[in-house]
């Protein structure tokens, strides 16, 4: 028998543990981390609602899923666009018609005609669900979800709205040389700007430099809503626990930052393995075991202000982190993740050597 309920947080969270232990590639988020996130005390709440619910058969749980109302996109965007997140569910497609019903409902009831997801909780967390290549891990701070997830979302009449593009790129001498060159010319026409690492003996010039330019590089990206400050200082405080000098770039013409490049080592390759144990003993093989031997990364972010685009500044970007990428004993690296529809820099990363290998889908429907 089945049964749909609003639900607990901590059941919630722990849903999806359970179901990402079923697949080997699936490394899901830290259950601290989830439960910061969709605590009512993370910032983002404070412009936006939301609804748990957990699907049950014979009294287990079988899916999840949280309707978001996010008041903030409302206001940008100028239009009443709902959204459904955080959903993981077994290949069971009336479980999953039943937890989608309920996102639709509770949107109904707050007066919109339109949702779109999934969105954990919005584009400037992790968004997509994952339709090609499901024989490689997600890389950090990226989704991963069985290939039956599309098929239970368009067999409840979801349709594709856009799909999201992460690359990968493995160093390639020969493809840098071409590019030396290239960077010297934007260096001599842009002799204004200088690109240079993230300062973090001063913490909140770090934090100002990061907010000038992510909310003006990104504001025309389709699906963006700019991160209110509370946002971006909690987001900030929890990359501090983790970052170092060299995975900030910031471009700037004088003392104003107008471009910057973001990279975090992957450091799903040790939480994958410390996922799937329970032993006491287990934080130790994270760090002795796992920890040294990260050999890859992934750039998070390459933002540039509106007004210095067509410079180059983003090539020189590029560059400078694969000079620190190199340096850093990373072998590859994922560039994640670009709209489909976002030409330029697409092709600019083929330049490069990268290829897509990976595709997310972000997923629409009318209810009105």
């Amino acid at each position: 028998m089945y049964k749909i309920r609003e639900s607990e947080l901590d059941e919630f969270i722990d849903f999806s543990h359970k179901i990402s232990l079923k697949y080997n590639n699936w490394v899901c988020n830290l259950k601290n981390n989830e439960r910061k996130l969709l605590s009512l005390n993370h910032p983002f709440w404070k412009k936006a609602e939301r609804k748990l619910f957990v699907v049950e058969k014979n009294g287990n749980i079988i899916g999840k899923i949280a309707g978001i109302i996010n008041y903030a996109y409302d206001e940008f965007h100028n239009e009443k666009t709902a959204f459904f997140g955080f959903f993981d569910c077994i290949d069971d497609e009336k479980a999953a018609g039943m937890l989608l019903k309920n996102v639709e409902d509770f949107a109904k009831e707050k007066g919109y005609n339109r949702i779109i997801g999934p969105a954990n909780p919005s584009s400037n967390y992790t968004w997509g669900v994952l339709i090609e290549n499901f024989d490689e891990s997600n890389v950090i701070m990226m989704p991963y979800n069985p290939p039956y997830y599309a098929d239970l979302l368009e067999s409840n009449g979801y349709v594709k709205e856009k799909d999201l593009y992460a690359f990968k790129w493995i160093y390639i001498e020969e493809i840098m040389k071409r590019f030396e060159g290239v960077l010297n010319k934007i260096y001599e026409e842009n002799k204004e700007i200088r690109i240079e690492f993230a300062n973090l003996d001063d913490i909140n010039s770090v934090f100002n430099d990061f907010k000038n330019v992510y909310n003006k590089a990104w504001e025309k990206n389709w699906g963006f809503v700019p991160m209110s400050d509370e946002e971006i200082e909690e987001t900030f405080n929890e990359l501090k626990k983790i970052i170092k000098k060299e995975y900030v770039l910031f471009a700037k013409d004088g003392e104003k930052a107008v471009a910057f490049c973001l990279m975090l080592p992957d450091f799903n390759i040790a939480l994958k393995a410390f996922n799937k144990k329970t032993f006491p003993l287990n934080w130790l093989g994270f760090f002795y075991n796992y920890l040294f031997k990260i050999n890859s990364g992934r750039m998070l972010a390459l933002g540039v202000n509106l007004e210095y685009r067509g410079r180059g500044i983003e090539v020189a970007l590029i560059l400078k982190a694969i000079e620190v990428s190199k340096k850093l004993g990373w072998k590859w690296g994922e560039l994640s993740w670009t709209l489909e529809d976002n030409i330029k820099i697409n092709k600019t990363i083929e330049k490069f050597g990268g290829r897509v290998y990976k595709k997310y889908r972000i997923y629409g429907k009318e209810i009105s």
